[in-house]
Order: structure tokens, then sequence, then C-alpha cells
């Protein structure tokens, strides 16, 4: 049998590379296009040209994320994120070989169906092997493997950039963009080869009647290997009353997914991932060099790494503190944060840029219609704004787009569900990718204004419709959202799995292992009075007995 590390940290953090692979093609594109050679080879490619370029890889993602439930609810969430990782080595190696824009499309439609797996199969992955105290901390660590990705892909792009005399060589070689199209291998590699030293999710296990299997991870994961320990029963006893309470409504998952109850959740999950697209942050990385063109900044490709560093350092203190400040106030905040900077770089574009024409245009940006001329405050006071609206979103909604969407629906739809909100990122970026280097090039400045606008809208959504969820286990659930209470309003703190645990610590409560010879934790005095039990047969398979017939057993066992 091969080693499974039980450490939630690493696990979590070594699943997240598959976000991280999400940030290496963001940034490969990026960093290519102030390059002679990228514009020189694929025939200068601007507006829908370079949009359609770009929206192959969203495009494919959207395919992706529609597909990944039925890979992960019936191969595991393991296996589907290790058939991405094959996947994106395969559309990599289309890519770094292309010889015109076509191939390069289709590699980057196929990198993208990994994109679109990954990004929806790794926060569920890591939701269901969390526990709740720190599920918001290892979900976020998705987002941060985003921004470690887009960073070091654009330092290997700028290192690249550099060959055969620079970006602004003329006969600058294909070099400086098949390198970083090459190096993004090595992580799918490491990932799919590092996914089988960690565990399959318990709650994908208990869904397939693997009861055995899924008590032992739980055991390794929050009981130190011991299938007795009261938090490991309390969870199982939690997790198998949910799985029991869903068979007994006897519903197919794909008609569960549009029952009144759950579509609000279906469509919050699908309305938190397209404002975190229509927030206007997937502008700043894909097309970073464009704006930073139109501040009028002497090094754009430099200056735009700066923003990637903030990308990286603002979203560790959302790591460590999502759990304890919430997900709710996180996204009010970041939106009206967002809008405001985008309302202040839209005014300075708006008041004191030019269109773009002789003899003010030259071969380094040509590529926009709107600039900043001669006028060093603006364009400085511009930079300063982008980095504040990054910084922003990476406390923000970076981790917690990813965090809330995963966290909110039970475990027959939860791939499912989150599928679609993934697949509604993946819409939306694709949409963008296509349509801001036109709406740079048409409208400009106009643009800052729109997406400032997005951000005032998401503000009152979220503020109407997102209930917090913080600290409470993946199976409480329905109280959060069924509990009649608006949004606005938090649910009572607490969480029936403590009290569930405290009950078996304190004898209260008996709940065997699923193991034909496990021991189970009981008290002699309770037995004689009769205590609640909820034993499960060898494997788990059948409901639970009910308590006439779990009384029956205890008297028979003494």
């Amino acid at each position: 049998m091969v080693y499974q590390t039980s450490n939630v940290y690493f696990i979590c953090s070594f699943a997240a590379i598959g976000g991280g692979l999400f940030g290496f093609d963001i940034s490969s594109m990026s960093g290519v296009l102030g390059t002679e050679a990228y514009k020189r080879y694929f025939n200068h490619p601007r507006s829908y040209g370079q949009g359609a370029i770009t929206a192959a890889m969203p495009f494919g993602s959207l395919v992706g994320a529609l597909s990944s439930s039925f890979i992960a609810d019936r191969y595991s969430r393991r296996t589907a994120i290790q058939i991405a990782s094959i996947i994106w080595i395969i559309g990599s190696i289309i890519q770094c070989a292309s010889v015109d824009v076509g191939m390069l499309v289709v590699g980057r439609v196929v990198a993208g169906l990994c994109v679109g797996i990954a990004s929806s199969i790794c926060p569920v992955y890591q939701a269901e092997i969390a526990p709740k105290e720190i599920r918001g901390r290892v979900v976020s660590l998705q987002q941060w493997a985003i921004t470690w990705g887009i960073l070091i892909q654009y330092f290997i792009q700028y290192g690249a950039s550099n060959v055969d005399g620079g970006p602004n060589n003329l006969s600058q070689s294909t070099a400086a963009f098949r390198i970083p199209w090459g190096i993004q291998i090595i992580p799918a590699v490491i990932l799919f080869f590092g996914m089988f030293f960690l565990p399959r999710s318990p709650r994908w296990l208990a869904s397939k009647d693997r009861w055995e299997e899924a008590i032992q991870v739980m055991a390794h994961l929050h009981g130190g290997g011991d299938i007795n320990h009261p938090k490991v029963l309390a969870e199982y006893q939690e997790i198998e009353e949910a799985l029991r309470f869903e068979r007994e409504e006897a519903i197919n998952s794909y008609k569960q997914l549009v029952e009144r109850r759950m579509l609000k959740r279906v469509l919050l999950g699908m309305s938190i991932q397209m404002w975190s697209q229509l927030c206007g942050m997937n502008v700043m990385m894909y097309y970073v060099v464009y704006i930073m063109e139109g501040a009028n900044i002497a090094s754009p490709l430099l200056t735009a790494s700066v923003q990637y560093i903030l990308n990286v350092a603002l979203t560790l203190p959302a790591i460590v503190y999502l759990d304890r400040f919430g997900r709710r106030p996180s996204m009010l905040i970041g939106s009206f944060l967002m809008m405001t900077f985008l309302f202040v770089v839209g005014a300075l574009q708006k008041v004191y840029g030019v269109p773009n024409r002789p003899p003010l245009t030259n071969s380094t940006n040509s590529d926009i219609s709107w600039i900043i001329n001669n006028n060093k405050p603006v364009s400085k006071a511009i930079v300063a704004m982008t980095y504040l609206f990054v910084c922003t979103f990476a406390t923000t909604w970076g981790p917690t787009s990813w965090t809330y969407p995963s966290e909110i629906f039970p475990t027959k739809i939860r791939a499912k569900a989150v599928s679609l909100a993934t697949a509604s990122n993946w819409f939306w970026n694709c949409v963008l990718a296509f349509a801001v280097p036109p709406l740079l090039w048409h409208i400009n400045w106009k643009m800052y204004m729109m997406f400032a606008t997005f951000n005032g809208a998401a503000f009152i959504h979220m503020f109407l419709t997102a209930p917090e969820t913080k600290g409470k286990t993946l199976e409480e659930m329905d109280e959060v959202f069924d509990s009649g209470l608006p949004a606005w309003k938090a649910v009572p703190k607490g969480s029936r799995l403590d009290q569930i645990q405290k009950d078996i610590e304190a004898g209260h409560l008996k709940v065997s292992a699923p193991f034909g010879g496990a021991q189970v934790r009981e008290s002699e005095k309770d037995i004689e009075a009769g205590s609640l039990e909820s034993p499960v047969p060898s494997g788990g398979a059948q409901a639970r007995e009910s308590e006439k017939t779990a009384a029956q057993t205890t008297e028979t066992a003494d």
C-alpha cells in the first residue's frame, strides 16, 4: 500500500498546485504580449485577434468545469485532479510547439480543459478534507497557488523576454515564448505523481459506501489514527446522517440542483464566481501590460511585475484570517473598495488622457488607443490605484470566491454544483478575455467605470443574499441557508459537530465505528440507563437503525 500523508495543511497545499496551473497560464500569456517575438511570429494580433487567443483557455476551462463533476463523482476527487494534470501536459506541449495561431489556440483550449477541472475539484477536495475550523484557510490556498503560479511564470517570462536582445528586438527568436510555455509542464508532472500520496476524500468514500476506508481517512486526518477518537466518531455520525437524509429524499442529483430550496444556493455560487470576474481583476492579470502602456509607464513589464508580487503577498493575510473574519464581510468590503479604486482610475484617464494618435504613437504603444501623455503624477496615481485594487482583491474576493461555493452544498450535489459555479467563472472569464482588448481600444477609460459599476452591483447582491458560513461544518449548511433568517442576520454561533463530540466524550452518546471488530466508546452507567446508540454494521452500507433496534443491540452485547 502506498504511503499517504495525513497532514491537512500539506494535503490541501499540494492539491492547490491545480490552482497554480491556472496562474501559470494567465501570466504565460500576459508576459508575452509585449515581446517582438510573439508579435512578429503570430502576425501582430490585436483587438479581436488577441482576444480570441486569450479567450481560448477560458473557453476550454468552461467545458472542463462542466465535465468535472462527472469525473469527480465517478472516479473520485483525487483521480479527477490527476486526469487534469495529464490534460495540462498535453496542452502545454501543443502550445510550446505552436507554428501558427490555430495551433496556439488549440493548445490553450486543451490546457483550459485541465484548468476547468482542477479549479472546480481542487476546492471541493480541500473542503471535504479540512475540519471546519480551518476550512476557509486551506481552501484559500487555491487562490494563493494561483497567485504564485502567476508570479513564478511571469518572472520566467520576463527572463525569457530578454533573450536575443530583449523584447523590443525586431529579430528576437521564438524562445522568448516557447521557454515559459514548455516550463509550465513541470508542476503538472509533480501534481500527477504527488496525488498518489494523498488520501481520497472521506466524504466521497462515504458516498460510495466505502465506510471503512472513509473512517480510516478521517482517523488519520483528525484523530491521530484512532478510529474511536470522539472527533472522528462525531464527524462520521454527521456525515452518515446527512447521506441517509439525502438518500431518503430519493431525488435525482440533477433534479436536486433546480429544486427551489437548493436553486438559490446554486445561483449564489454561480453569482459569486461571476462577480469575481466582473470585478475586473482578471483584466488586470491578462492585460496589465496594456494598462501600464496606457498610463505611459517607462517599463510596463517591470511595473506589472510589482502587481504580481503584491497579489501573492496580500493573499496571505486572507489565508490566516478568513476563518476568523468571515466570508461575508470579506466580500462586502472588497466590493466597495474595488469599486472606489476603479472609479478613480476611470476619472483620471478621462480627465488627463488623450487619444493615442501620431506623433504620440510608437512601436511600443501602438496596441492601445488612449494614453496619459507626459504627466508623471497622474501616471503614478493610476499605477497606485491599480496596485490598491489588486491588494484589495487578493485579501477579499480572491480567496473567498473559491472558498464559499465549495462549502455551501450537500455531498450528493457538491461536485455538480461547484462545477456549475466554476463554469460561471470561466464563462465570464472567456467573455472578458475576448472583449477587453476591443473595449480598451474603443471605449478606453469608460471600461474602468463599467467594472466599477459591476463591483457596486456585487456589493448590493452579496449584502442581500450571502449569509455567513464560517465555523459551520459542510453538513450544517442546510441549517444556515434554510433558517429563514435574512442574509444580513447571523445564524446562531456554535456547531452541531462540537456538541456531538462533547456528548461522545461525556458518554451520553454511543457511536460505533463501521468495523465489525472495532471497539466502541461507552460508559457502563450510560449502558445501564439505555444510552442513545448509533451503531452502523460493518461496511456501513446500511442505513442507521432505529433507536429501538439500537437499544436491543446494546442489550444483546451486554
